[in-house]
């Protein structure tokens, strides 16, 4: 269920039904040596710059021959329908082909690799073939046919050269290899008849890049559902720092009017016990005030999303967060327990980070052809690899009164639980030994797995 994504972040992807309820908890183990506390992340610099979650119609796993190429051809109706079902065929050739491209990748030797690779650029060709079909007549729906068939063309290419560079390389496929080559220029020499792109922006690499950056932005226009975020609490916030202040200057006031009576005309010494309490006051307000608001919030969720389609405005879903430093006794019992089952070499002292999302499906029903939404939720530890030590060790060896020595690199250890919740009655445990350096994470390993069902 958990995934590498980049160097240093790991994507979960559960799927979302109509009308469906899922929940999702993260519980992390991470070593002190790795200097992660509220002092150095906090929860909210963590939210803000290393978290990401999005909903989108369902196209994962899908592959070339899955792609419901019926949206394409709707080219009748408002213009809001034909970019919406124009949108969504784009996504699915896109995805599917990143898919098919990795599983090509695979095969290691030429004559299993080159066979493979014919057959998918057969498929894609076919796909570009019926999305040209169905160029519209209409001049205000052109623009949005540009947009993706300029996409779609340069992606391919790039996809099929990328393929090429990376795959097997063999004398007896030169005629494949001249043909896949051949593909590419033809998709080339197609843009530049329909004088997609300025010359400018070819010669570039960075501008052609951009530009199909902003294109890929915009054919997800529909099909990833647009996002809002919610700051929960915020008045609640206010609140409790007023009613902080007011107690204390309250406090302060009984104290200098005590004080006043004490000393009837103004001395040094009354200046001076006027001086400590306002400054004591200062001291310990924002401690009060944030131990107060800590224990208030804690177990409250913090931000909502709302996600709504970015053509129709309809709500589709909601999405509570929860993140927040914990305990290791505040833990729930169950995920002590399989935290517990570590060797005891890992059973090093930690800081514990706690997750949480409650997602709530509004819709019931999604556009048609779509039973399910596909939640992506990344996490980024970059964060948690800013204070990591650089540089290698050195291993030594004795083999036959030789030395020789082996240069080693510094790695480290974070657990992590994951609890999934799609119903009353199944919930999954998961722990997970990510392992990583400073640059990038070495290996995910699944650990324990259980699925608990109750009646």
């Amino acid at each position: 269920m958990l995934k590498q994504d980049e160097n240093l972040s790991f994507i979960i992807e559960p799927e979302l039904s109509p009308r469906a309820e899922q929940r999702l908890d993260l519980y992390f183990s991470i070593p002190n040596e790795m200097s992660v506390n509220p002092q150095t992340l906090s929860e909210e610099a963590y939210f803000n710059n290393h978290f990401k979650s999005h909903l989108a119609y369902n196209a994962n796993n899908i592959h070339l021959p899955l792609v419901r190429s019926r949206f394409v051809s709707k080219n009748k109706g408002e213009q809001q329908d034909y970019r919406q079902n124009l949108n969504l065929y784009c996504y699915q050739v896109r995805l599917a082909l990143n898919a098919d491209i990795k599983d090509t990748l695979k095969h290691n030797e030429a004559d299993e690799f080159y066979p493979a690779a014919m057959e998918l650029c057969e498929q894609t060709e076919g796909l570009l073939k019926k999305l040209r079909r169905y160029t519209p007549d209409d001049e205000k729906l052109l623009p949005f046919y540009k947009n993706a068939d300029n996409y779609l063309s340069w992606h391919v290419e790039q996809s099929f050269l990328k393929l090429l560079d990376e795959g097997p390389r063999s004398s007896d496929f030169a005629k494949e290899r001249g043909e896949l080559l051949d593909f590419c220029k033809a998709e080339n020499s197609y843009r530049e008849e329909q004088e997609y792109n300025s010359q400018s922006t070819l010669e570039d690499a960075n501008r052609i890049t951009n530009k199909m950056r902003l294109l890929q932005r915009l054919i997800e226009h529909g099909v990833i559902l647009n996002r809002t975020t919610r700051h929960l609490n915020s008045y609640l916030k206010r609140m409790v720092k007023g009613t902080v202040t007011a107690v204390i200057m309250a406090f302060v006031m009984l104290v200098v009017l005590n004080a006043r009576s004490t000393f009837t005309e103004v001395t040094a010494t009354l200046i001076l016990i006027l001086g400590v309490i306002y400054g004591l006051r200062e001291i310990f307000k924002e401690d009060i005030t944030r131990v107060i608001w800590r224990a208030i919030v804690r177990g409250r969720p913090k931000w909502r999303f709302q996600f709504k389609n970015s053509i129709t405005k309809d709500r589709i879903a909601s999405q509570y967060i929860w993140l927040e430093y914990t305990s290791f006794k505040r833990i729930p019992k169950k995920v002590r327990q399989i935290f517990s089952k570590r060797r005891h070499q890992n059973k090093q002292a930690a800081q514990w980070l706690h997750f949480a999302s409650e997602t709530h499906v509004n819709a019931k029903e999604f556009l048609p052809g779509y039973d399910t939404l596909q939640q992506t939720v990344s996490f980024s530890l970059a964060p948690f690899a800013r204070y990591l030590k650089r540089g290698e060790g050195k291993l030594y060896h004795l083999d036959s009164n030789k030395i020789s020595k082996q240069a080693v690199e510094r790695r480290y250890q974070l657990n992590l639980v994951l609890v999934f919740s799609e119903n009353e009655h199944e919930t999954r445990y998961e722990r997970y030994k990510i392992t990583l350096n400073r640059s990038k994470i070495i290996n995910i390993e699944l650990i324990h797995s259980q699925l608990d069902k109750s009646e």
